[in-house]
């Protein structure tokens, strides 16, 4: 299994982070290894040598059938179902490994750094390119997003992807945060929804 990760694809999240507004030239893609996710509603472990840990609340998409080099127009074949993932941070580190012209796989790719929701049928709503997405911590919301916001859309990342990569069933896709990044404390409780649907429960530890 591959676990692809967007950066860069919501603007005002850009200009948070980057400064920027503007739309980069192409996706920014990353990937995770298979350690890194965490299911099944089991807590995060907030590792206690990487410095600040934060939440990076995305929606999530599953791959669903072996493709390459996918024509956009047919992009929506190969994906069934979609979820609210955490895309986990160790953001002094990020930093630290950037200034330094480094990868940032160990900032992003630790084991637990890719918490997944519970899946839902894409067929369940209209338009995937339509759907709202928070997540709350202690009850409170603290981001939202909405994927009409993308950048990059969920058929124009695949399409992408699929040039460099054989996408395989059981292949999954976060497809980038909008802004509202923060960090995560031990005993925190954090739940995902999409629209009004919760698919995201699990501690801190």
């Amino acid at each position: 299994m591959k676990i692809f990760c967007i950066g860069m694809n919501y603007a005002q999240h850009n200009n948070a982070l980057h400064g920027t507004l503007l739309k980069t030239e192409e996706p920014v893609i990353f990937i995770k290894p298979d350690s890194a996710i965490l299911k099944d509603h089991k807590p995060f472990f907030i590792p206690d040598d990487m410095g600040r840990i934060e939440y990076e609340t995305e929606l999530v998409v599953r791959i669903c059938r072996l493709g390459k080099t996918i024509p956009e127009r047919f992009a929506h074949r190969y994906y069934d179902a979609v979820t609210v993932g955490i895309d986990f941070t160790a953001r002094e580190l990020q930093k630290k490994l950037k200034e330094n012209g480094r990868p940032w796989e160990l900032a992003k790719g630790f084991d637990g750094s890719a918490a997944l929701g519970d899946w839902i049928d894409k067929e369940k709503f209209l338009d995937i390119q339509r759907l709202h997405f928070h997540l709350d911590i202690n009850g409170k919301t603290i981001q939202e997003g909405c994927t009409s916001d993308m950048l990059y859309k969920v058929d124009e990342i695949i399409s992408y992807i699929s040039r460099y990569f054989t996408l395989k069933t059981g292949d999954i896709l976060y497809t980038g945060c909008p802004t509202g990044c923060g960090p995560v404390h031990i005993d925190d409780h954090l739940e995902g929804y999409i629209e009004d649907r919760k698919v995201l429960d699990f501690n801190c530890k």
